[in-house]
């Protein structure tokens, strides 16, 4: 469900935004003039997946706000919950990261039946998951523009003082961040049954070759371009970074594993959808033809276009930015990509849990087989 208007001025108590949202809108009305000396004039549905994600208007000269309010796979262990990530966000105000600010924890339930923060409300638009940038950022210059703002601001947030974090984000090492990852992957399959022997093998790879020796740093823990605002016109800037809800302490080459998992580089290796496409083909056909065009295009298809670097230029200048080394650079992006099949395993289980139907099992196996490439030496950096 996407920029859907609710009513803010009718009589009912709740009011159902066309799908599964019921607001009690007098309430958090009510809820925002105590808390803020401001009157709710408008409510828009901007998301409804992992997150319910609403745009508030007011007769406040600092709105717009944005309302977050978790959906789904806050308990899971890679997860932090609410009451946490908005405390991270306090602590980034008093750092040059560009994050929205937190305005308002809400704990009463009553309005959505969870935990929901106010925060405010950024210029940009961030680039999902195998899309390309907007036409107006279609140049050479701009997409290298794209590739150095993001390293800039990823080590911007890895050279951020990490102690006032301590009391608020978790402190992982990269083996405890498989362990968890592994740990979630059981409890999953055990509801999906979804078994997938790929991942049990570069799972175990992953904890023999977790690294020992590692600095300690802030991580955002889902940098990609689709949790970055990017604002301007033929040249880009990062207004915000979005999605604090992985944040931790730990190894920050956990992010940039992340990033380059993202990116494209001229005659890149593809895994084959030969097994994948014999399996799912009649089932599934919607979501293999997503999978074919990514396996050609990549999850970032900007980054093979004329004027964005290579990923060995992305380590460089992350190199550069922060005096960091990346070394065991094979771990890092096996870890991401299957970091990435655990949430799309979990994603899986939550539309079976529900009875809904599920596209999700070649997605899963699809990136099981990258993160098998990965480690094998067939997807070098």
């Amino acid at each position: 469900m996407n920029d859907s208007d609710v009513n803010v001025d009718g009589d009912e108590d709740d009011v159902d935004t066309g799908g599964d949202v019921d607001i009690d809108v007098d309430r958090l009305k009510s809820v925002l003039a105590a808390e803020l000396g401001t009157s709710m004039t408008g409510l828009k549905v901007v998301d409804d997946g992992l997150n319910l994600i609403l745009e508030v208007s007011t007769d406040d000269a600092s709105g717009p706000y944005v309302l977050r309010k978790p959906n789904k796979l806050r308990d899971a262990s890679y997860m932090n919950d609410l009451r946490r990530e908005y405390a991270v966000m306090e602590r980034l105000r008093e750092t040059a990261i560009p994050a929205p600010a937190p305005i308002l924890y809400g704990d009463d339930e009553s309005i959505f039946g969870d935990p929901f923060y106010l925060m405010t409300a950024l210029e940009g638009e961030p680039i999902p998951l195998g899309e390309d940038l907007p036409e107006r950022f279609r140049t050479p210059q701009s997409r290298e523009r794209v590739a150095a703002r993001l390293v800039e601001t990823l080590a911007d947030v890895h050279v951020v003082d990490p102690e006032p974090f301590a009391d608020v984000c978790h402190c992982l090492t990269p083996r405890a961040r498989v362990d968890r990852a592994v740990e979630r992957l059981e409890e999953t399959v055990q509801v999906t049954g979804h078994e997938v022997p790929t991942l049990r093998s570069v799972a175990g790879w992953l904890q023999e070759h977790a690294p020992t020796e590692t600095r300690t740093t802030l991580v955002h823990g889902d940098f990609r371009p689709g949790n970055v605002l990017f604002a301007g016109t033929d040249r880009p800037e990062i207004t915000g970074v979005l999605d604090w809800e992985t944040a931790a302490l730990g190894d920050p080459l956990i992010d940039l594993g992340y990033l380059l998992l993202r990116w494209r580089d001229a005659n890149d290796w593809r895994p084959s959808l030969e097994a994948l496409e014999a399996r799912h083909g009649y089932e599934h056909e919607g979501a293999l033809q997503q999978l074919r065009e990514q396996n050609e295009r990549g999850l970032s298809p900007f980054t093979a276009k004329p004027g964005s670097p290579s990923r060995w230029d992305l380590v460089a200048r992350y190199e550069a930015a922060t005096g960091f080394t990346l070394e065991h650079e094979r771990f890092y992006r096996a870890l991401a990509a299957f970091s990435l099949a655990v949430v799309w395993e979990d994603l899986h289980r939550d539309r079976l849990e529900v009875g809904d139907a599920s596209d999700w099992e070649p997605y899963v196996e699809y990136a099981s087989l990258m993160a098998d490439g990965i480690v094998g030496g067939e997807f070098p950096l």
